[in-house]
């Protein structure tokens, strides 16, 4: 492909987006596929000279399109938003186009301030204490993963980078039931061992109990272990329970444990002074996450790690082969050294991008209506008959499910609900997506799309509340 077809094709493809932009439901929301419909459908081997553009690109809109799960169709309620904006899209375009490795500050000077100072940026809009820095991961698995070796490190004197564990390192961390799957992942990855992963007891609301913890560590310390990391989160993925950090961080500095907040979802809405003031010791920790690609509306990848000693973060990672050394290694960041790949992408353009094109206060104005999507749903669950809110709705996600009147028996609510959730997923109009609290099979609700409004939320909630009649 030449410049001048490309140039030709780019246009194109802009005039698609941004069809696709205007008019995101009109696909089904999820489409009705069994496994293999896709793959059949694509050649076994790979061509052998190659195809023009328009054949790949019909291609696209005939076989891959009517595949996809549309993430920003205003049916989509399911999980956790994974927002864009126009501005973070023409972003991503122009750091495909420069097809930078920016991995030193040698390699893309720009891409490294620019991290740099966005991540100062993003500190202070969410309240963090000013000793944080900050480096873009791409997730939050990547972030805690970091952040557990990052403990392991620290406690060991960085002897475990040099020759490995040896008996005497019986580490435990610890974190909710609630506590996101990821965190399961990264001690098996750490070496940690997923036998050390202790879940701590949750209350009444699904946030973390200090009192379990303690009584966790103790027990563990009396056994010969070393308390070595508490994940604490602000906004669990089940429900949006918010732990007690505040709690949880005093428990850590007495018993000299790494302590990570997980706030990848609902952390954006700290932004907010008054979500703020119901947290304002979140910076009770060693080291934070959260993903602007869940609800800053910026395309993933894009996942802040803050950490308060970055030395402890930078022994951990840094290799220094001779082929990467250069003369401004003492006075910049190199990012390399700040998590596990070498490899790094522009990915701080886009963040850049998203907040000068909305400005503080536009970001602010978005969550806060989101946070009102999912009050006003509250307000309509608590007030209807046959309707059973599940879990305290402190930001957008909403738990609930169906409770007809004289159907008491679990197993039986349990199928209910779920026949009624596939009804709706195989619609293609509205999907959503469920979880499991005390045990009781739940639907998850939460509104949080770059364009979504309080008409395409009561649009959406019309159509579940009637699919329980079809």
């Amino acid at each position: 492909m030449n410049n001048r077809d490309f140039r030709a094709h780019a246009h194109e493809l802009a005039d698609w987006m941004a069809d696709y932009l205007e008019n995101p439901d009109q696909y089904p929301v999820k489409p009705d596929l069994k496994p293999g419909d896709i793959k059949v459908q694509l050649p076994v081997a790979a061509p052998l000279d190659g195809e023009d553009f328009q054949t790949v690109f019909t291609d696209f809109k005939n076989i891959i399109l009517p595949g996809m799960t549309h993430w920003q169709h205003p049916g989509f309620f399911a999980y956790f938003p994974a927002n864009n904006s126009e501005p973070s899209i023409l972003a991503e375009m122009l750091t495909a186009t420069m097809g930078a490795q920016c991995m030193l500050w040698l390699t893309s000077p720009a891409a490294e301030e620019l991290e740099e100072r966005m991540m100062e940026w993003l500190r202070d809009i969410l309240g963090l204490p000013k000793e944080f820095v900050g480096v873009i991961q791409d997730s939050s698995s990547s972030a805690t993963l970091v952040a557990i070796l990052s403990a392991r490190e620290r406690k060991s004197a960085f002897a475990i980078n040099r020759r490995g564990f040896t008996p005497a390192e019986r580490y435990r961390v610890y974190t909710s039931t609630q506590g996101h799957s990821s965190i399961d992942k990264d001690v098996k990855i750490a070496g940690i061992g997923i036998e050390n992963l202790i879940k701590i007891e949750t209350d009444e609301v699904f946030a973390m109990r200090p009192d379990k913890l303690e009584e966790a560590i103790i027990h563990d310390i009396a056994e010969g272990y070393i308390p070595l990391a508490v994940v604490s989160t602000f906004g669990t993925t089940s429900s949006t329970a918010i732990d007690p950090v505040g709690e949880i961080g005093m428990i850590c500095k007495k018993y000299n444990c790494w302590h990570h907040v997980d706030a990848s979802y609902s952390g954006t809405a700290l932004m907010l002074p008054e979500i703020h003031a119901l947290m304002p010791d979140i910076g009770c920790c060693d080291s934070f996450v959260v993903n602007p690609h869940k609800w800053m509306f910026t395309n993933f990848d894009c996942s802040a790690y803050f950490v308060r000693d970055k030395q402890v973060l930078i022994n951990t990672f840094s290799i220094l082969p001779e082929y990467l050394k250069t003369n401004e290694d003492k006075i910049v960041n190199n990012y390399r050294d700040w998590g596990v790949p070498l490899g790094r992408r522009f990915r701080a353009l886009k963040l850049w991008f998203v907040i000068r094109t909305y400005g503080i206060s536009g970001l602010q104005k978005k969550i806060r209506d989101h946070i009102s999507f999912g009050q006003w749903l509250k307000e309509e669950i608590l007030h209807t008959s046959g309707l059973e809110l599940m879990a305290p709705v402190p930001f957008n996600l909403v738990c609930f499910r169906f409770h007809p009147q004289g159907m008491d028996d679990e197993p039986g609510l349990d199928v209910y609900n779920e026949n009624i959730l596939n009804k709706i997923n195989h619609s293609g109009s509205v999907f959503l997506t469920h979880t499991r609290l005390n045990g009781r099979f739940v639907l998850r609700f939460v509104a949080g799309q770059t364009h979504t409004t309080i008409e395409t939320v009561k649009k959406g909630w019309k159509y579940i509340i009637e699919a329980e009649k079809r």
